[in-house]
């Protein structure tokens, strides 16, 4: 059976696809493929018989499009699919692998900016000692805060970028705000990366299916700007990450080397305004089912 699509539905009009996700709805239609529509809120709020609602039992495979959600909380969603008699062909550990930089790391640790974390629930910021230990492997320069999955780079100064790594009461500040900015919405933890600089130009967002790159795209911040990156060294890097569909964002740092600014699960990454996805979603719809059939989650 050929893939089907998993749309967030609309808050208001739940029985239509959220707006965000419309245009791609109806690519997929338009190609053939199945959709179903899935209840974000009813997710997050723990109801996944109310959240599967409108997917019917035992539909077959699925790729999620949708909002970004918490790995245990994907985990729960594969769960309850399964009982339905359906299957994400993205399971966890693969969501969680693409989706939260620890586990995307080491495989493009020679590819990407130095990093280091600690797992940190919502709440009270690291001390400044522990952000000092944390910061040590990084060595002395700049450095970007983030968590596991973003950043506050629009809070530049205040919450993004620190000047000088070893400053460690200017660190400290910098991952507090960041703290308070990001409130119940922190992503696994606090992670520190050391600052590149890349030239002008904006990333180039590349859209890789079963390690294969179907689709090059702009950044959704900047999707007026293409570059055209190279994509040899981070393919096969892709290939050993093992997970079906993921992006990569990509940056020409100024002394012309291309590097990896993030990874992330295919499935919640944005498409820029104004992109053409046909090749993409095509490339998805006849992925298929995962490698040997249907398992119970976690085996």
């Amino acid at each position: 059976m050929e893939a089907g699509f998993l749309f967030c539905s609309d808050p208001l009009r739940p029985v239509r696809p959220d707006p965000v996700f419309a245009e791609e709805a109806a690519l997929v239609r338009a190609l053939g493929a199945r959709t179903a529509l899935l209840d974000h809120d009813a997710l997050l709020g723990g109801d996944t018989a109310e959240a599967l609602a409108r997917v019917p039992r035992g539909s077959g495979p699925y790729w999620y499009r949708g909002w970004m959600m918490d790995p245990a909380v994907y985990g729960a969603l594969e769960r309850a699919l399964y009982e339905r008699g359906c299957v994400l062909l993205t399971d966890a550990r693969g969501y969680r692998r693409a989706h939260q930089l620890p586990g995307w790391y080491e495989e493009f640790a020679a590819l990407t900016p130095r990093s280091v974390w600690q797992a940190r629930p919502p709440g009270a910021a690291p001390a400044a000692d522990e952000l000092a230990a944390l910061a040590a492997p990084l060595g002395p320069g700049p450095g970007v805060v983030k968590d596991y999955v973003k950043s506050r780079k629009h809070e530049w100064d205040e919450a993004c970028f620190v000047p000088e790594l070893t400053d460690h009461g200017r660190l400290a500040a910098v991952v507090e705000r960041f703290f308070a900015l990001q409130e119940g919405a922190l992503a696994g933890g606090v992670v520190l990366r050391a600052y590149e600089r890349f030239a002008e130009g904006g990333e180039a967002r590349v859209w890789w299916v079963d390690g294969s790159p179907v689709l090059v795209t702009a950044h959704p911040d900047t999707p007026g700007t293409l570059p055209d990156p190279e994509l040899g060294a981070v393919g096969e890097t892709v290939r050993a990450l093992g997970c079906r569909f993921v992006t990569t964002d990509l940056a020409l740092r100024s002394d012309g080397e291309w590097r990896v600014v993030e990874v992330g699960d295919g499935q919640v990454s944005g498409v820029p305004a104004g992109a053409d996805a046909t090749a993409l979603f095509t490339a998805l719809a006849d992925a298929g089912q995962l490698s040997g059939g249907s398992r119970p989650p976690g085996r």
